[in-house]
């Protein structure tokens, strides 16, 4: 029994992580190395993570600066930037990219809001889908019914508990993102 309660908390702290590294992708008006996460760029003919050719810094609050290791690749990473599709132009000096970060309008950051929205709703649909799986395997192991009934609650508190933190970490990255 204390074995399913660990793997159903195990499982959800996961459920909760990866809400929070999709939270990263949304970007609130700041510039955020992470937002280059999924920038690919063909290199030599294969397809390699931009944080691989190149160091990216935050010179000022809206600006990246990607720095390749390689200058001869500057012009594939320029691409990969346009291929990734993130919204922001790369401006390409010789030495280094630069990517001025727009400030975002009302109706993006509104949007932004009902994706990280999205994603909150997402992680609460995963861990009712633990519990679910994890009250399963309570009724499978034959525990005596009041065992069984007191197991049962547990899992229901976990899952309240991790609800909660959804919401708490949904409402702070509202708050990131309306905030001018």
């Amino acid at each position: 029994m204390d074995e399913i309660l660990m793997e159903t908390e195990m499982s959800m702290e996961s459920a909760i992580e990866s809400m929070e590294k999709r939270f990263l992708n949304i970007r609130a008006g700041r510039a955020n190395p992470s937002m280059l996460d999924g920038v690919m760029v063909n290199y030599y003919g294969a397809l390699t993570p931009l944080k691989q050719l190149a160091t990216i810094s935050i010179p000022e609050a809206r600006q990246l600066m990607i720095k390749p290791f390689d200058r001869s690749s500057l012009s594939a990473i320029e691409k990969g930037i346009y291929e990734a599709n993130i919204g922001i132009t790369p401006n390409n000096n010789g030495e280094v990219i630069i990517l001025n970060i727009p400030a975002l309008t009302e109706d993006t950051r509104k949007t932004y809001v009902k994706q990280a929205k999205e994603y909150a709703e997402d992680c609460k649909i995963n861990l009712r889908n633990i519990r679910q799986d994890a009250n399963n395997d309570l009724k499978k192991s034959e525990l005596p019914e009041d065992e069984l009934k007191s197991a049962q609650e547990e899992v229901q508190e976990l899952i309240n508990k991790y609800n909660k933190i959804v919401d708490e970490k949904f409402k702070v990255k509202e708050n990131e993102l309306m905030t001018v």
